[in-house]
């Protein structure tokens, strides 16, 4: 009975998952700014239900879109009458998934972790798998590390910090989110590699322990928990909240266009099904208002890091308007060499600037907020790759990415240690 009862629970998961078949991720090049323009224009054409993985920035950079196997034909013709060049960079995204699918159910059969050295990095794990290594690592490192529940998210799940600390209060502190996109899932894996990382090189590495002697740091691993739950039920592809929205079925607003930040300009959507909805109001989701409190209650954060993917990319703030910060100059000579210290590894290259300047505008941004509070290095990343996999880079990436990207953490935190304001 008990055999049936787990088949069928099965059965039901299997069905209630949205599949993708014969979708496909379109690379597109803009020649000039009219096809720029046309390439734009496709958002707003609700009727294809395109997904834009990397959006419209200038003549030359690549937008990719998953365009799902109905509108196949239409998009591709669409283009191909504005002369607009196209490439497939993934000819079935449910083929992805499925292989992706297939490690993970291999690697579960494997016994569960009895602590955080036999917990396996190199592969992505579950929203329960997490929170079950966030306890292990404080069980184990009772000294350290500390778990802070800041807030719930719509759904009632924690919203989880690991605190590392070598003692005082109030001292001067680093936060690091990953996971606030929730189809990123390298970013949440790669925050659960940085959270052994830092109790491993305590009293190892020189430049880690003189920060913890003297700061604490602050990660917040799985920052939107119930679009990351969601995307491994029922949608892999699902980015945002998972809220219901007023006078709409469409669920869900995009926690990095949420915040008071030139909120409701250009850069964010106001509609509902948009992937990028920026909500009713500023800071109306849980999720993002439990930091800004964390935050404000704080009030003596120095450095605050957000990491996304994809596209192998260093920024910092303005995302909302094209006025320098302040600290530009300070900023960018930074960033250049995080950027430096993350390709001395393996070469991978990452480009690096202003939001605005790099990537495209957003407004609601989270750093753009956090800078405008006074943390002066407030820095995003776009984790690997450049559109190979996309968000579904394989998990033989996780431990190199999370590898290369924390010689880059280590530049920026280094940085703001030596650099108090």
């Amino acid at each position: 009975m008990r055999g049936l009862l787990a088949l069928t629970a099965l059965f039901v998961a299997v069905l209630g998952k949205e599949t993708f078949e014969g979708h496909q991720v379109l690379r597109i090049v803009a020649k000039d700014e009219i096809q720029l323009s046309l390439i734009k224009d496709l958002e707003d054409m609700s009727e294809f239900e395109l997904d834009f993985w990397r959006g419209v920035t200038d003549v030359e950079t690549p937008v990719d879109i998953r365009v799902p196997f109905h509108s196949l034909q239409s998009v591709k013709i669409h283009l191909e009458t504005q002369d607009i060049e196209y490439s497939v960079m993934i000819e079935d995204v449910q083929m992805m998934l499925d292989e992706e699918q297939e490690e993970m159910e291999s690697a579960a059969r494997v016994a569960e972790p009895r602590n955080t050295d036999s917990f396996d990095y190199s592969r992505y794990h579950t929203i329960n798998e997490i929170y079950s290594f966030q306890d292990m690592l404080v069980a184990e490192n009772p000294n350290m590390v500390s778990k802070i529940v800041i807030g719930q998210s719509y759904e009632g799940r924690p919203l989880n910090v690991l605190k590392f600390s070598t003692g005082g209060t109030n001292r001067p502190a680093i936060w690091m989110d990953t996971g606030i996109h929730s189809r990123e899932w390298v970013t949440q894996a790669s925050g659960t590699w940085f959270a052994k990382k830092i109790v491993t090189d305590y009293g190892r590495d020189p430049a880690l322990t003189a920060i913890l002697d003297n700061m604490d740091i602050f990660l917040e691993i799985v920052t939107n928990p119930d679009g990351f739950s969601y995307t491994h039920t029922n949608n892999r592809m699902w980015r945002k909240t998972r809220k219901p929205n007023r006078n709409s079925n469409c669920v869900g607003v995009d926690p990095n266009r949420n915040w008071d930040a030139g909120f409701g300009g250009a850069g964010a959507s106001g509609n509902p099904c948009s992937e990028t909805y920026r909500g009713p109001s500023a800071h109306s989701e849980p999720e993002v208002r439990s930091i800004v409190d964390f935050v404000r209650s704080h009030g003596n954060i120095k450095s605050f890091t957000s990491i996304h993917a994809y596209s192998q990319m260093l920024l910092y703030p303005y995302g909302y308007t094209r006025t320098p910060v302040k600290d530009q100059t300070e900023l960018h000579n930074l960033a250049k060499k995080a950027v430096s210290d993350l390709s001395s590894l393996y070469g991978t290259r990452y480009r690096y600037g202003s939001i605005i300047n790099t990537i495209y505008q957003a407004s609601g941004g989270t750093i753009d907020w956090t800078y405008n509070q006074g943390i002066k290095y407030s820095f995003t990343f776009e984790l690997r790759d450049t559109g190979r996999y996309g968000f579904i880079l394989p998990a033989n990436q996780i431990v190199p990415t999370a590898t290369e990207t924390w010689l880059a953490m280590m530049a920026i935190m280094d940085h703001t240690f030596k650099n108090p304001y």
